[in-house]
This record gives structure tokens, C-alpha cells and sequence, in this order.
């Protein structure tokens, strides 16, 4: 089966290799691209860092303490901050609620956060952290750079049925596949193929463009390729 994915390149390139392990091909066409925003680390002091993906780990690497104490969201992000220098950190199961849990559970009030984070991103695991007592500081320091179109390659593929599954693992970039998807009048292409999603919030706008859907049971890349072996 030829499936379809949107997620930045390397993102996707790294999920394309599991994904031949389970006999598929893939075909690699990003609706983002991430990059740095330039902005700077907040000056002010913080206890710990809060770290919700890997993407936060070069600009980090210059952060002057690497034994700060670091609560990152999952495996793959834990693993890309140990390799720019971090030794102090505790791992969530992969999602804002549990890594929200995780920190509350280990740190006493009153303790400053650093929130590492993109441009554009969800309220949790800060809002929650915040309502508990915590202080926030957030630090925008990439962005998911939204791409003019979508490749003329995916397009085609998707024109003429060839795509058995599209993957989707973000709401922002679920709407601008939507979106893109418009731009070169696929619309009722993308109503063709099943749609994998990481979570209900990330269908939204695929459901709304009357694209089915099917949401992975955890909201992590495995339960996504569950997905997939159920579709073979």
C-alpha cells in the first residue's frame, strides 16, 4: 500500500522507515517545514524545562545548564535531548495530560517552567501546570513553517487513487493538507482514502472536509500503525 505523508521531512522520513518494515511504501510530501524563530531564551530564571517535542533540542543545545531538571513529553524527544547534553530527565507517556501529571507529581510549589515550544501550539501541558500554581515562561523557539503547496507528485497520486492511506499526525497539519488539497482541486479526491489520525482533534478538519477518519486508540505513532496493519 502507498501511503501518503504530510509531517516535515524529517519526521516523515523516519516514520517512512517503519512503515517499510511493515511491507509499505511511502510517499513523502510535507504541508510544513520546521524551522527557528530566532527569538531568545527568556532571560528570566526557571527550575526546570518542559519539553513537548524533539524539535526543541538544537536550540536548546545552547542552554548553559545541562543538569537542569527536564520533563520531556516522550521517548524520542527524551532521546534527542540527551544527545545535545542533558542528563537530569524524566519521560512522559507521550502526550500533554501525562507529562502534565508527571511534573506535578514531582515538583513542589513554588517552581518556574520553561516552557520549550513552537510557534504555534496547544494551551497543555501549560495551562494545567499553570492552574496548579506553577509559573510559565514560554519560549517560541521554532515554528511549523506552513508550505505554499502541496508537491505535484502527492497531487497526481492523489488524482489518479493511487494513495491507499494518508497519516496525519497534527491538527495543524491536517488543515493545511486540507486546504492544499483544495488549492489543486482535490477535493473530492481526498474523500477517496482513509484518513489515520493521532487523535480526534487532529480529524477535525478532515471530518469537516467529509474525508473519513480513523483515530489512532493512544495518542503516539505506534497506536498510528496499528492503524495501518488493520488496513493491509
Amino acid at each position: 500500500m502507498l501511503i501518503l505523508l504530510t509531517r516535515a521531512q524529517e519526521d516523515a522520513e523516519r516514520t517512512a522507515k517503519r512503515l517499510a518494515a511493515l511491507g509499505h511504501e511511502s510517499l513523502i510530501a510535507p504541508v510544513l517545514r520546521i524551522v527557528p524563530t530566532g527569538d531568545p531564551m527568556p532571560a528570566q530564571s526557571h527550575d526546570a524545562l518542559i519539553v513537548t517535542s524533539a524539535h526543541a533540542a538544537e536550540p536548546l543545545s545552547a542552554h548553559p545548564d545541562k543538569a537542569i531538571p527536564v520533563f520531556s513529553v516522550g521517548e524520542r524527544t527524551t532521546a534527542a535531548l540527551r544527545a545535545v547534553g542533558f542528563s537530569a530527565i524524566a519521560t512522559a507517556a507521550g502526550d500533554a495530560v501525562s507529562l502534565s501529571r508527571l511534573i506535578r507529581d514531582s515538583l513542589r510549589l513554588p517552581r518556574t517552567l520553561l516552557h520549550v515550544t513552537a510557534r504555534h501550539h496547544k494551551e497543555e501541558p501549560a495551562a494545567s501546570l499553570g492552574a496548579a500554581g506553577f509559573t510559565i515562561l514560554s519560549w517560541e523557539a521554532y515554528e511549523a513553517e506552513a508550505l505554499p503547496d502541496l508537491p505535484e507528485v502527492a497531487v497526481e497520486a492523489l488524482r489518479t487513487g493511487k494513495i491507499g492511506a494518508v497519516l496525519h499526525y497534527s491538527r495543524r497539519s491536517a488543515d493545511l493538507f486540507v486546504r492544499l488539497a483544495g488549492k489543486a482541486g482535490l477535493q473530492a479526491a481526498i474523500r477517496g482514502c482513509p484518513h489515520i489520525c493521532l487523535s480526534a482533534d487532529v480529524a477535525v478538519p478532515l471530518a469537516a472536509a467529509g474525508a473519513g477518519t480513523r483515530i489512532a486508540g493512544e495518542p503516539h505513532e505506534d497506536a498510528l500503525l496499528e492503524l495501518v496493519r488493520s488496513l493491509s
